[in-house]
């Protein structure tokens, strides 16, 4: 699998709501890898009604898939089993996610700190009469 829950979280995120808070797509994430353990598939008989729900949304999501094999029992019967998996892409589009969702933090106001590096001393020597009667910094309470 390899998926970290990091980049689960972001791919839900992206996939489900960009705006959703972290918390909310971590505990889903969180949820969902409990699962696998180890391992790189579950068994679906191993999830509850809920759970299943769940994951049918991250299948949904095109985040899982599922998976079945056939074997022959003792009697002759034919039994299936699925199981449940992340898809192969999941964690590409995980990481690609995360590498955005980092981006976009960088991205969200390039000119936020624009006026960082002035000295104060420069607005001082540029303010009129006028502007030192200003309460900008005078308490509010």
């Amino acid at each position: 699998m390899g998926l970290t829950l990091a980049e689960l979280t972001q791919a839900i995120r992206r996939k489900v709501d960009i705006d959703m808070e972290v918390i909310v797509a971590e505990s889903i994430a969180e949820h969902a890898l409990g699962f696998f353990g180890f391992s790189n598939r579950i068994i679906d008989n191993a999830l509850e009604p809920t759970d299943r729900n769940l994951f049918y949304q991250l299948q949904d999501y095109d985040l899982l898939t599922t998976e079945s094999e056939e074997t022959t029992l003792w009697d002759g019967r034919e039994w299936r089993i699925h199981y449940w998996k992340f898809k192969p892409e999941a964690r590409d589009f995980a990481r690609r996610a995360m590498l955005e969702g980092a981006k976009a933090a960088e991205d969200e106001d390039p000119y936020a700190g624009i006026y960082d590096d002035v000295p104060t001393s420069l607005w001082k020597e540029r303010m009129t009469d006028e502007d030192e009667e200003d309460d900008w910094e005078e308490p509010l309470f």
